[in-house]
This record gives C-alpha cells, structure tokens and sequence, in this order.
C-alpha cells in the first residue's frame, strides 16, 4: 500500500510538470530548413500541430505529379530529438517516407522526374521523443492517468509522458523550383490512444500517420 500511494505521488508530481507543459516539444522555425525566413506562426484553428506555415494561394487541382525528395534527419543544433539514436532516427525517417507516398499517392501520380503539373516536396525529420517506457502505458489504465489524458484528448493536448514527432514539409513547383506551401508540424496521437502508447516509437509513427493525412486532404 504503502508502494501504491508513494507511485501516485510521484505520479502527481509529474501529471503537474506536464500540465505546464516543462516536458512539452515547442517546435521552432528550423534555421537549417531552407523555407526557415518563409515560416509564419499559424493563426488557424490547427496551430497546435502546425505551428508555422507558408502558403501561396494556388488551385492544387492543377497539379496532377507529386515528386517526393527522399526523407532528411535534421541535424541542426535547433533539433529536437532530446537524445533518439540514430537508429531510431532512421526508422522513423523510413516510415515517414513510406506513409507521406502512401498517403499522398491516393491524390497524386508519384513522379521522379520534373515536369509541367508537379510538385516537388521535400521532408525534413527534425525532432522526435519517444513514448516512456512503462509510465506512458500505466496512465492509460491508472485513474489518475485516465482523467489526465481524458482532458488532454478533449483540448488536443499529447498524453502524459507519450511520444511526439516534429517535422518540415517544404512544397515547390518542379519545374521553376518556386516554393508554394511550407509547414513545421508537431503530431501526436489522440491523448486516449492506448495502442499508441506501446513501443517507444509508436505514437511518434501514429503522429506521422495524422500529419500526411493532414497534409493529403489540403491538396484536395
């Protein structure tokens, strides 16, 4: 009993940093990305996930190619991995290439070359953190947790100690190269997705799943 009480304190402890968001990722204009002095901070109803954005107002039913440029990991010192290895880095990297093609390529003909009606995009991986191990999971099923996340979900807030990822998605023109849409996103799952919170990076590839469906419905 004695365990018990002593783990919800401390479990308390940390619900309350979280609540004032000292573990929250705050995504930045990434000075390294080349649409960085393009960024705004987003005034929309969506800029808890995306932040910054740039968008030349176009009819995107013109364009019927999309070229995707292989994914970059950022290394800028402005990254936010907070510590992910490089093997973690690189299967997210990988995974985020495969979803956005996937995703995208219900909307577009997916191209390798340029030509009129394309557009090219690049994706810069520019920060993650994974999911606690052991404490992302037992909030999903203490009470203390459940109400947590439960407040969180409704607000559009991240689960208390779940995993996120940052990213950059930069669009041009392929043939004159001009820059039409940018974003810095910061996607995570719902704050009441239990099969998330399992494997270290799982909520960051659920985050992943949302912001190229995101982003495939904005060219729609």
């Amino acid at each position: 009993m004695a365990y018990t009480n002593g783990f919800r304190l401390l479990f308390i402890a940390a619900a309350c940093t979280a609540v004032v968001g000292c573990s929250s990722v705050e995504p930045v204009k990434y000075s390294g990305i080349d649409s960085s002095n393009y960024l705004r901070s987003n005034m929309s109803g969506d800029a808890d996930r995306v932040p910054y954005r740039y968008n030349v107002e176009h009819n995107w039913q013109t364009y019927k190619k999309l070229m995707i440029d292989p994914v970059v990991v950022y290394h800028g010192q402005d990254n936010q991995f907070d510590g992910m290895s490089d093997t973690d880095k690189t299967e997210l990297a990988k995974y985020m290439s495969d979803t956005f093609a996937k995703k995208l390529g219900t909307r577009f003909e997916l191209a390798h070359e340029p030509s009129p009606a394309t557009l090219r995009m690049t994706l810069t991986l520019t920060g993650a953190e994974g999911t606690t191990p052991f404490l992302g999971q037992f909030t999903h099923f203490d009470i203390g947790g459940t109400l947590y996340n439960g407040v969180q979900a409704a607000r559009g807030g991240k689960a208390l100690f779940g995993g996120s990822v940052t990213y950059a998605v930069e669009v041009r023109d392929a043939t004159t190269n001009e820059l039409l849409y940018a974003e810095v996103a910061h996607q995570y799952p719902n704050a009441m997705n239990i099969g998330a919170a399992f494997g270290s990076l799982g909520a960051a590839k659920t985050g992943i799943d949302k912001g190229a469906e995101a982003l495939a419905a904005r060219f729609n």
